[in-house]
């Protein structure tokens, strides 16, 4: 039970009411007395304001190693409610992150954020190496299974089913970005995330409302009422100077507002007062809106998102109509995907960028389609195709090379041509699960640094991968299939979850035996993906 008189953040989200969150960070090392900590005292005020209707506690942010949330969250059970927990991808395996939610229904943790996760940047003795065993998709995609009943081989073979928990499934979008080819595969992962069973959305940090208003006319415009909470962060000049030079993955400060607040945090107040209505602003946009809650971030204590949450609730119910236009402090040339009015900074749901639309009738030629990649779709189409003829044959060649597990001198011999040709053309790196047909032949293990499968992350900055090493695969992906006229069905397909059992073996044997994540999805067996072609 929580505590009288306060919403549960299910009835935040569903409440016609606009509420205000904040965010917790935790911090490194611990507490001899942990409920005495300036932590928990932080904590313990965020839940005791009045004006702060829940809280969300992060999970080792900047990839570096943080006490778990879940332990701050436990000195407070009696606001479990009312507290949200991030639980990420890139410290735990597919196992952990089972264990960590099961944990969290046990300590009746409901409300959970699902999210890739920031590359690690630190670590004991050296830069620590990451899991993203799953990615978002994948761990939303668990979650949801879960509160399904999770069906698992039970000790004498047979499936057996878990009780069901509760979980009230967020998820991240990043609308932040520069390049078409960066931003609209970011859509088409949020549309997926959905069907894959996020109820709720957050998006990150930036500082042009067109982009956050985009989300709700996407989400609007594909029949998807799916309640978004609007992302604050109260800047400081330090803080500005950090998002600007991409020091945190996802969060965006262009140069104009960089300036702008270099120019305020010179004044005797360090620009309090004009990071502070910057924020309540941006709050009353998303009211203004019709964004379900606002959520604070940043280096303040709970009195100052409380004057901030004040200050928002002063202003006029159209004063945001002045504030929207303000507040479009965008980087050079950046896309957007819906048309805006400049004098009112609001975008048309019925108008969608018209050069948008002309590139997507007509294509124009990208250095990403190369000879190897249409030779692999040419080879595919006649080899890996189900719908084609020779798909057929090459199964039952398969089944006599592979001989029930135990290849003989030709089986071997295909592999060696499998795993010598695909790695002089993609890099391959043998996973036997191969998903070079889901990223238009280009390697998720070698091309992206957190092997995601099922779309980008959001920590790309123009067009570069978080780590800045190379190009991000989804985008060098998206110019590839809006080639063929195939980029806004890129992702509409059953989340991809790879199978690390086939690692160092044949995939071509794995696909053709319906061993890999294109097995055609059985009745009994819940553990196949499904064909996605």
């Amino acid at each position: 039970m929580t505590e009288p008189d306060r919403m549960t953040y299910r009835e935040i989200l569903a409440d016609d009411r606009f509420h205000y969150g904040a965010e917790i960070v935790t911090s490194r090392g611990f507490s001899p007395v942990p409920s005495q900590s300036k932590l928990a005292g932080f904590a313990q005020d965020l839940l005791d304001h009045p004006s702060i209707d829940w809280v969300s506690v992060t999970d080792n942010p900047g990839g570096v190693a943080m006490l778990p949330p879940d332990w701050l969250a436990g000195l407070f059970t009696e606001h479990r409610e009312r507290v949200v927990l991030h639980l990420t991808c890139k410290d735990m395996n597919r196992n952990g992150l089972e264990s960590a939610a099961w944990r969290y229904a046990s300590e009746g943790f409901d409300n959970l954020l699902a999210i890739t996760g920031d590359y690690p940047t630190g670590g004991f003795a050296g830069t620590a190496e990451p899991a993203f065993d799953l990615e978002s998709v994948g761990l939303i995609t668990l979650l949801r299974s879960m509160n399904e009943g999770l069906r698992v081989p039970g000790r004498r073979g047979a499936l057996e089913t878990l009780p069901a928990t509760n979980f009230f499934i967020g998820c991240v979008v990043s609308p932040f970005k520069r390049h078409e080819r960066e931003l609209m595969p970011q859509y088409f992962k949020l549309v997926q995330k959905i069907a894959a069973g996020a109820q709720w959305v957050i998006p990150q940090l930036g500082y042009d409302m067109r982009k956050f208003h985009e989300i709700k006319l996407l989400l609007d415009s594909r029949g998807l009422p799916v309640p978004i909470v609007g992302n604050v962060y109260v800047l400081t000049g330090f803080v500005a100077k950090m998002f600007h030079g991409g020091k945190l993955a996802g969060c965006v400060v262009s140069d104009e507002l960089l300036a702008t607040c270099q120019k305020y945090a010179a004044g005797d107040d360090k620009g309090r007062k004009f990071f502070h209505e910057l924020a309540a602003k941006q709050l009353a946009v998303f009211k203004g809106l019709g964004f379900a809650a606002g959520y604070l971030g940043g280096l303040a204590k709970a009195e100052t998102f409380g004057r901030i949450i004040e200050l928002a609730e002063s202003f006029g119910s159209d004063d945001w109509r002045d504030f929207l236009p303000d507040i479009c402090y965008s980087v050079a040339d950046e896309f957007f995907l819906f048309e805006h009015d400049p004098k009112t900074g609001m975008s048309d749901p019925s108008r969608i960028n018209p050069e948008y639309m002309k590139s997507i009738a007509r294509p124009g030629r990208s250095k990403h389609v190369n000879l190897n990649y249409r030779t692999s779709r040419l080879v595919h189409k006649l080899a890996f195709d189900r719908g084609h003829n020779l798909y057929p044959l090459m199964t039952r060649l398969f089944k006599r090379l592979d001989r029930s597990g135990n290849p003989g001198i030709l089986g071997r011999l295909s592999y060696w041509i499998e795993k010598l040709s695909k790695h002089i053309g993609y890099g391959c790196e043998d996973c036997g699960d191969c998903s070079l047909p889901d990223c238009a032949y280009l390697c998720p293990n070698t091309a992206c640094s957190k092997g995601t499968r099922n779309g980008p992350c959001g920590g790309s900055r123009d067009g570069r991968c978080e780590l800045d090493d190379k190009d991000c695969l989804w985008a060098r992906a998206y110019e590839r299939l809006k080639h063929y006229g195939e980029s806004e069905t890129m992702l509409d397909r059953p989340p991809i979850i790879h199978n690390a059992a086939l690692k160092h073996t044949s995939a071509w044997v794995n696909t053709y035996l319906d061993r890999d994540h294109y097995a055609a999805k059985h009745p009994d067996d819940g553990s196949s993906q499904g064909h996605t072609e």
